[in-house]
């Protein structure tokens, strides 16, 4: 099965994509896992040492004191309104938590120690932190715990701007604490009446972290990059060549085509022309031998121009032209000469009527009898009529000398029309006649690239089933 380039390319666009959708997951992983393990040294000198600074305190060194200040004067009250005025111990509870949270941003020691911690062991990392309190409770004489403030609950009295659903922020400039950002956690407690227990938490992060990640895996995203491009590159030079190769393939099959269509005029004449020289008539009388010789040398000359000129049809090169002056009307009468006797017997009938005032005109003589016969041709194989005909006919006006080329044949389309000068198109039809119709689709494709190399245009009248006319205008 045969592929066309386009479906080369979807192919590869589809695997490139397949490709670094891959990459982009194998990339997005190892951001994960290193996002995930990160700083885990730091962390573990963190808890400790920081462990080790509220040993038998509470959120911060000099902690309990302050909470212990607030809550132990106050328990005995807390806990007769909790029994007997639910709404009064609401309000209480709110204002005497807003105090101890108020105090202890104020005096915050967190700052000092994270500090020293980090500058002892050389922690060399841009860290930043939050120090949240995210439940408070205190134990009445019964010896259970009544909860003050929990970070699952909202509340009012307490300033708003403090508040968070993770707890009440104390200290830090750290926005968004994640699990993975947890230092520490401890809930600090006793079992004696009218204690208090205290949970909080320390989360800490580097600054600008996910820039930090994405800089410490720069070698990573280089290589998954360098890769993909790799493939790229490979896959355009692996394309290019093929692509050169398939032109190279093609244009060999041009060649055989073009020599196939364009030396089957010439070797025609040549082997009629032969076969006429040897009847006996034709011996005998020199004045009718010496036609046929002209035509044989003719026919010779143009096989030999065609073996130099076939090339730059084939590499659709710019066609190299020789232009010399000649009569329009004694070359038509030649190659008209000639193209009659490649159809001896046949029923063709030719007319040349010449209306034209001007005569001399400027061209290369092998390609403009490549022209006419390309044009006869197609306007003869066209052609389910019996009695066939043909005829060209000269005419000028103030803008040039104009060929105009006439048959009686089945006619064109415009659809057929437009595409009738494209390389190796053939119109099959349900006629009978452009079904059974020999050909390789390059004759008017010649047709049109000779007349262009000299400047002229080329223009087609014609109507399905009333033939067709082709006009070749020679500009002045």
């Amino acid at each position: 099965m045969r592929y066309s380039s386009t479906t080369h390319i979807i192919i590869a666009i589809f695997s490139f994509l397949v490709l670094s959708s891959v990459q982009f997951f194998l990339l997005y992983n190892t951001y994960e896992l290193k996002n995930d393990h990160f700083y885990l040294e730091e962390r573990s000198v963190l808890n400790s040492e920081y462990g080790v600074a509220i040993r038998n305190d509470k959120v911060m060194p000099g902690g309990q004191r302050i909470i212990d200040s607030f809550l132990i004067p106050h328990t005995p009250q807390l806990e007769r309104l909790y029994r007997t005025d639910v709404p009064a111990f609401e309000v209480l509870r709110q204002k005497i938590c807003d105090s101890i949270f108020g105090t202890l941003r104020r005096v915050n020691t967190a700052d000092s120690v994270l500090r020293r911690i980090i500058r002892t062991h050389h922690l060399q990392r841009n860290l930043e932190y939050m120090l949240l309190i995210d439940d408070i409770s205190v134990m009445f004489s019964d010896l259970k715990y009544v909860n003050l403030y929990s970070s699952k609950s909202r509340y009012p009295l307490i300033d708003t701007a403090i508040q968070t659903k993770f707890g009440i922020r104390i200290g830090g400039t750290l926005k968004v604490p994640l699990p993975r950002n947890k230092v520490i956690a401890v809930a600090v407690f006793n079992s004696q009446a009218y204690s208090n227990r205290v949970s909080f938490g320390l989360y800490m992060d580097i600054r600008n972290r996910r820039a930090t990640i994405l800089r410490l895996m720069m070698p990573t995203f280089l290589l998954a990059l360098f890769s993909i491009l790799s493939v790229v590159f490979l896959f355009f030079v692996t394309f290019r060549n093929w692509m050169h190769q398939k032109k190279l393939s093609e244009m060999k099959s041009d060649f055989i085509n073009s020599i196939t269509h364009e030396f089957h005029t010439p070797l025609t004449a040549i082997i009629v022309a032969n076969k006429t020289m040897q009847k006996e008539r034709i011996l005998t009388s020199p004045e009718n031998l010496r036609p046929l010789i002209e035509v044989v040398q003719r026919q010779a000359l143009r096989l030999q121009a065609l073996i130099s000129q076939v090339l730059d049809i084939t590499t659709l090169n710019k066609i190299s032209l020789n232009k010399e002056e000649y009569s329009l009307s004694g070359l038509l009468d030649e190659i008209l000469l000639d193209y009659r006797l490649k159809l001896s017997g046949s029923q063709v009938r030719f007319y040349l009527q010449k209306d034209s005032v001007r005569d001399t005109v400027w061209l290369d003589r092998f390609w403009f009898t490549t022209i006419l016969q390309n044009i006869f041709d197609n306007a003869i194989k066209y052609n389910k009529r019996e009695e066939k005909e043909l005829a060209v006919t000269t005419f000028d006006d103030k803008k040039g000398i104009h060929i105009g080329i006439r048959d009686n044949g089945i006619g064109m389309t415009q659809d057929i029309q437009r595409h009738v000068f494209d390389k190796f198109y053939r119109h099959i039809g349900a006629d009978g006649v452009t079904n059974t119709v020999k050909g390789l689709g390059l004759g008017l494709f010649y047709v049109k690239q000779a007349v262009e190399a000299h400047g002229w245009t080329i223009d087609i009248v014609s109507e399905e089933g009333r033939g067709s006319t082709f006009i070749i205008s020679i500009p002045l």
